[in-house]
């Protein structure tokens, strides 16, 4: 069973950075992804980076956020900048195949921006 460790979630004033990390255990082969889901609001495909390390991003993340992966370490981030009041949501790491890795879930991390 894969486990996936979020951490770094908080709060941040409008225009501030955060850095959400994820610890993977098992394999590095697999595409890794950021998910979020506001309140009242859809679940919401923010970024995906394969194992090759191409990436892809949701327009609404599009020149804001950064994927990358640590593949020695079995890691994954996501290097949120200019975060506005919208980008709240709790915000989940997971593992999986293609542009849509969504077979296995962390517990999702808290991501506040508010004034």
């Amino acid at each position: 069973q894969v486990q996936l460790v979020e951490s770094g979630g908080g709060l941040v004033q409008p225009g501030g950075s955060l850095r959400l990390s994820c610890a993977a255990s098992g394999s590095s082969s697999y595409a890794m992804g950021w998910y979020r889901q506001a309140p009242g609001k859809q679940r919401e495909l923010v970024a995906v980076i394969r194992s090759g390390g191409s990436t892809k991003y949701a327009d609404s993340v599009k020149g804001r956020f950064t994927i990358s992966r640590d593949n020695a370490k079995n890691t994954v981030y996501l290097q949120m900048n200019s975060l506005k009041p919208e980008d709240t949501a709790v915000y989940y790491c997971t593992q999986g195949v293609g542009w849509d890795p969504n077979t296995y879930w962390g517990q999702g991390t808290q991501v506040t921006v508010s004034s």
